[in-house]
């Protein structure tokens, strides 16, 4: 007799959609208040998570989905580092 175990499903702050939790990347708010990408999905920390496409970062923006999830605003240029992070761990 197999164990199946339960997949860890998420969804996306930009589109909205299910998808497993390794498919999405984690944006984390420190306990120190400082908000950063987190490709292992394990630190500590307030997390919201998001597709690896700069459009579902662009409509996370505009619907202000990871300021709802993370309950602080987030300064545009926080936008723009998550942006280049999530381009370099694409690559």
């Amino acid at each position: 007799m197999s164990i199946t175990r339960k997949i860890p499903m998420r969804t996306c702050v930009g589109c909205r959609s299910k998808k497993t939790k390794k498919e999405l990347i984690r944006v984390l708010k420190r306990p120190d208040g400082e908000i950063q990408l987190d490709p292992t999905g394990r630190q500590n920390g307030r997390g919201a998570y998001i597709c690896a496409d700069p459009g579902c970062l662009a409509k996370a923006r505009k619907n202000h989905g990871i300021e709802r999830s993370l309950g602080c605003a987030i300064p545009d240029e926080v936008y723009d580092r998550l942006e280049e992070e999530m381009k370099q761990i694409g690559q």
